[in-house]
């Protein structure tokens, strides 16, 4: 949790992977006054985004302004449901690797594979770091893997291996950047496509080398991409002398 008076809110439901988000966070936290909201889920709750956004929304609430709000992946869909729900709370949003389906996670991809190829956890998991990052050595695999295991047993996610739940958003009548890899192996293939959520007047990055986790790939080209998007809806926000 973070202390108002902010202009900035960074949400997550996957605790676990906090890492990927430190370099892109490090940035932004040079340049303004970003707070960051996390959701932990124990074992006994149910995977429902509804808690998670009634609790965002108490905590939002406590602003004395409508707040930028970003978020990657499952988090980023959040961040939509909640503009969804309560415009007015919301300055702008930046959504991160999300696609025409904002329910589409690397947990949904985990899980469709795990129906489809008769392996092991660890080995499905060794796929999926493939697909995320690229090609990796031996070492820097098995520490991914004991993240995503991690991330799987803890983030809040409403798929399973026997359900899949789509999910359809309509647009919402605030800002939007959305931001994806190119080679985003979970969402391909985008290319130039206008994501069904975006209004005419929204923004679509496409990172040109970037990943599922572009931010964690490259964070200054993102933070650059960021900070000109908040200036062009807010050209009066005040950012932090470097």
């Amino acid at each position: 949790m973070s202390h108002f008076p902010l202009d900035a809110l960074w949400l997550s439901l996957s605790p676990r992977l906090q890492r990927f988000d430190r370099r892109l966070l490090q940035q932004l936290n040079d340049q303004m006054d970003l707070g960051y909201w996390q959701y932990s889920q124990t074992l006994d709750e149910p995977c429902c985004l509804t808690t998670a956004l009634a609790l965002l929304h108490d905590y939002i609430q406590q602003s004395d302004r409508p707040l930028h709000l970003l978020g990657h992946g499952i988090s980023g869909c959040l961040a939509l449901l909640y503009a969804q729900r309560y415009p007015q709370w919301v300055r702008s949003l930046t959504i991160l690797s999300v696609g025409s389906n904002p329910a589409l996670s690397w947990h949904s991809h985990y899980y469709a594979l795990r129906r489809l190829l008769p392996c092991h956890r660890p080995m499905i998991l060794a796929q999926i770091v493939r697909l995320l990052f690229g090609p990796q050595s031996y070492e820097l695999t098995q520490a991914f893997i004991k993240i995503l295991a991690a991330d799987l047993d803890s983030a809040l996610s409403p798929h399973s291996l026997a359900h899949q739940t789509p999910m359809t958003i309509a647009s919402v009548p605030v800002p939007i950047l959305a931001i994806v890899g190119r080679q985003d192996q979970i969402l391909t293939p985008l290319g130039n496509a206008q994501l069904p959520w975006l209004k005419a007047s929204d923004r679509l990055y496409l990172c040109p080398e970037g990943r599922h986790f572009c931010h964690y790939e490259y964070p200054q080209r993102i933070a650059q991409e960021i900070g000109e998007f908040w200036m062009a809806v807010e050209p009066t926000m005040t950012l932090i002398a470097a």
